[in-house]
């Protein structure tokens, strides 16, 4: 009969430790927009999406911003320059990355409740998670949010979707 061997308890340490995983980009996004959007606000702007994303040449957190009458150079600049002194000295520990501060263009992203109401009657595309009847990509004109789903027509029926359900929904032209 043999012995039976015990596990080294003392094995972890000797285990080299690997780099700690790099922080959650959801995380990072929720730490990072309650700053920006009293940055917005105290400049009389609209934070009006952003994200924290891996792309080819590295990570990158992408803001869209607003103001009655559209933003200029100089309100993206200024945006840039304070946010990016803010997370250096809330969040310093993100490691790199690439601040891009933009007007939300003809294509504006829309996430928020507030936001399917103010756009209602305009053209949008929204994708779902998950499929509704077997599809993903909807098209056509918002009629509002009502209890928690954003009701669009498509114009041949009208859809209603949970606005948890939706990744991602912004306004066309067409």
């Amino acid at each position: 009969m043999g012995k039976v061997k015990r596990p080294d308890k003392d094995r972890r340490d000797r285990v080299k430790q690997q780099p700690a995983a790099p922080v959650a980009e959801t995380w990072i996004v929720s730490q990072a927009r309650p700053l920006a959007e009293l940055l917005c606000d105290a400049a009389g702007l609209e934070l009006v999406h952003l994200e924290y994303l891996r792309e080819r040449g590295g990570r990158v957190m992408r803001l869209s911003i607003d103001k009655p009458g559209g933003v200029t150079l100089e309100d993206c600049a200024a945006v840039s320059r304070e946010l990016g002194d803010i997370l250096d000295v809330h969040l310093p520990d993100v490691g790199r990355y690439h601040l891009e501060v933009s007007s939300p263009g003809p294509r504006r992203r829309i996430s928020r409740e507030a936001d399917f109401e103010r756009f209602r009657g305009h053209r949008a595309k929204i994708r779902t998670l998950n499929p509704i009847n077997g599809q993903k990509n909807f098209s056509g004109v918002l009629e509002g949010l009502a209890a928690g789903s954003v009701t669009l027509n498509t114009g041949q029926t009208t859809v209603a979707i949970a606005i948890d359900a939706i990744s991602k929904a912004y306004l066309t032209d067409a």
